[in-house]
């Protein structure tokens, strides 16, 4: 079990977890190469930040998605990752992402992505 961060503070909930939420969360939310124990670790979606708010930018925001989640796959801790994209507001992207964890549960996790 793990000590469950708040996705809205970054902060430590108080709480425990035995999900995939952190390494969900730790995924999206590292930018891609800066965690100094694993420079594999993380997404590209901070890129987004400083592009348009048009349809193609939703689709790289899936596909960004799709690539820092797929360790939890290669190791065996899920077994399916699906990612949805919709828009929240205007300049905000929210991602949906539905994980079968090894043991067959779905999990459901909202993750909003600023954009320009």
């Amino acid at each position: 079990m793990d000590a469950l961060l708040d996705p809205s503070t970054g902060d430590y909930a108080g709480t425990a977890t035995d999900t995939l939420s952190n390494a969900v969360y730790l995924r999206l939310q590292t930018p891609l190469g800066s965690w100094w124990a694993d420079a594999t670790l993380g997404s590209r979606l901070h890129e987004l930040a400083r592009e348009k708010d048009v349809a193609r930018v939703a689709r790289l925001a899936q596909q960004y998605s799709e690539q820092a989640l797929a360790p939890i796959l290669a190791d065996g801790r899920a077994r399916r990752i699906d990612v949805s994209t919709s828009r929240k507001a205007p300049g905000w992207l929210v991602l949906l992402i539905e994980v079968e964890d090894a043991t067959g549960r779905l999990r459901r996790f909202l993750h909003p992505v600023k954009v320009s």
